[in-house]
């Protein structure tokens, strides 16, 4: 059992190192970093803009680190918030802004390049079994933490 374990985070780990590697060295030619990135796909991904509650959401991130991120992405003019007519920013939406649009869409090609070359050797179905499986295991450890959380 300790040998699976040891083996399991030893994978993820190193998977997720390589994946901080990769954004890392594409984003410091950008000035940008790995928070940016997660930003900026997601609101490529929504044209009708999000909230930041909404980004630290599909981020998984806390709303401090969007808004810090949100606000570094303005300072490059890669992101815009919404002023609502009542001046607070409270639920503004933030949009990518053309070039926020154009970098993303460079940053998608990395990505793709990224997992292409990742995921040689592996045919469709093993694609959808690892993904089903890594779903079901982190609905299970979230529901582990979801448990100790109420018990702590």
């Amino acid at each position: 059992m300790v040998d699976r374990f040891e083996q399991f985070v030893l994978y993820i780990n190193q998977i997720y190192r390589c994946i901080q590697k990769i954004k890392s060295r594409e984003m410091t030619e950008l000035g940008l970093k790995g928070p940016h990135v997660m930003c900026m796909l997601n609101l490529y991904q929504h044209p009708a803009g999000l909230t930041s509650a909404q980004l630290a959401e599909l981020c998984m991130e806390d709303k401090a680190a969007v808004s810090r991120a949100v606000s570094r992405l303005r300072e490059y003019e890669l992101v815009y918030v919404e002023m609502p007519k009542t001046g607070r920013r409270y639920r503004s939406r933030v949009y990518l802004t053309s070039q926020g649009r154009i970098i993303t869409r460079h940053i998608i090609r990395v990505v793709e390049d990224a997992m292409e070359r990742g995921g040689q050797g592996l045919t469709a179905e093993d694609r959808r079994v690892l993904y089903r499986s890594l779903r079901r295991i982190a609905g299970n450890l979230q529901k582990i933490c979801e448990e100790e959380g109420e018990n702590s």
